[in-house]
């Protein structure tokens, strides 16, 4: 495991979510340095009450539905009580970048500047960073109708809005139907309804080429391996890094089996990102190698994500954010040892089931997690770690239970975790208009 970034004391930390897994894995490691963890989120049974590092539970507001309410709460929070660090684990972020001065000597945070901020939160934004840094990616085209997503499409291709994470707004698109299937759900997800001409581009009738909300990035599909980069800045300089491929996926793309792999190429390219922006805070990048010469960048998230893969690995990037929150400027970390394979043992299961999988693979799944056998032969459990903290046992009881009763319930469980602490493009115009919090 990692030797914790250098803080002088216990601290009193309030995570600003506790129902993804970046979440839960942050408070592990937080509850492993001695850390009093506290958490606000909007549902009773988010993942961080199974915990036995968790001190204090607070249920607030739903991000989404009531941004100026959740970011009232946690002012409330702060000014009745005294914590030594606010941690922005998840899309929070966002909101909290925006109020930076307001929150400024309240308590430590790190964060970057507003705009950096929804430069790295957005994927057209992102993508034409990387074309400014001139830094790889697939082939990219964004575009804001019907009719120009149409002219840009090539098969195999990838659809992404601008907003979306925990792998919403994202679709493969490899032949007409699966087309047609994202012009539905782009339209179920909320087109401005404006008509616009289009003369010269192959399409009739009322209607073919509808605004989108918000613009829409069409990308060449690569096929080969996924791989993400974790990092954390101190007003543009990168202090820690590690860096993970994929081995096993589990539900809606995330990792069921990872192994670290810290790429120099890699490393570079998110050091001159964080520079260029002059990033304050956790960064992480997700890669796709076609080949082994050149990784091509594909999303970013302004924030860790499930930071036990480093932890384990010798690189504890939660602690360096918790010193960069308190004022101070730590040494560069030593970086993380490769090969170390981790496993999320939830993931694996609503992966079996989103695949198809009937009770006798998910039994099967659940015996060789428990018994350490076949792909987790060498592998560490990251989110529910039993031996560490046994209650962290107890959803993921309850998700196997529900798997070998109905199978079919993979697909809703997993859509669970995308909740109420996430954004969407109404709650991201609430927040960034001018006004607020008014």
């Amino acid at each position: 495991m990692a030797v914790a970034a250098r803080v002088p004391k216990s601290l009193r930390v309030l995570v600003s979510e506790g129902n993804s897994t970046s979440a839960r894995e942050a408070i592990t490691i937080l509850g492993l340095s001695g850390h009093r963890v506290e958490v606000c989120d909007p549902s009773r049974v988010c993942l961080a009450r199974f915990s036995r590092f968790l001190s204090r539970f607070h249920r607030c507001p739903g991000l989404r539905q009531d941004p100026a309410g959740f970011l009232g709460f946690v002012e409330r929070l702060l000014a009745a009580q005294h914590f030594d660090v606010l941690l922005p684990v998840h899309e929070q972020g966002f909101l909290f970048a925006r109020v930076g001065q307001r929150l400024s000597g309240r308590t430590g945070i790190a964060l970057p500047a507003f705009e950096s901020y929804r430069v790295a939160h957005n994927k057209a934004g992102f993508s034409r960073l990387l074309d400014q840094l001139r830094l790889p990616q697939p082939p990219t085209q964004i575009v804001k109708s019907e009719a120009e997503l149409r002219v840009a499409m090539r098969f195999p291709s990838v659809v992404k809005t601008s907003v979306g994470t925990a792998s919403r707004g994202i679709w493969f698109v490899r032949n007409a139907d699966d087309l047609e299937a994202v012009m539905r759900d782009l339209r179920a997800q909320g087109l401005s309804g404006q008509d616009l001409s289009v003369q010269g581009l192959g399409v009739q009738g009322f209607g073919a080429n509808r605004t989108f909300a918000d613009e829409v990035l069409v990308q060449d599909f690569v096929n080969g391996i996924t791989g993400k980069a974790q990092a954390v800045f101190c007003r543009g300089q990168l202090l820690g890094f590690h860096g993970y491929r994929q081995i096993a996926a589990g539900a809606g793309g995330g990792e069921a089996i990872k192994q670290s792999e810290s790429r120099a190429d890699v490393r570079a390219h998110v050091a001159a990102i964080g520079e260029h922006l002059g990033w304050h805070g956790a960064l992480s990048v997700d890669y796709v190698l076609a080949d082994a010469a050149t990784p091509l960048l594909i999303d970013c998230n302004p924030r860790l994500v499930e930071p036990m893969s480093a932890y384990l690995a010798g690189v504890d990037l939660v602690g360096l954010l918790l010193a960069i929150s308190q004022g101070e400027i730590p040494q560069a970390s030593q970086h993380s040892r490769d090969g170390v394979r981790t496993h999320l043992a939830m993931q694996a299961l609503l992966g079996c089931a989103s695949r198809g999988g009937d009770r006798k693979h998910i039994a099967r799944t659940c015996w060789q997690l428990a018994a350490r056998r076949g792909a987790y032969a060498d592998s560490t459990e990251e989110l529910t770690p039993a031996r560490l903290d046994w209650v962290s046992l107890v959803p993921l009881a309850m998700v196997a239970l529900a798997l070998l009763v109905q199978p079919r319930w993979g697909a809703t469980l997993a859509n669970k975790g995308w909740g109420a602490h996430l954004l969407d493009l109404d709650s991201i115009a609430i927040i960034a208009r001018q006004d607020f919090p008014g």
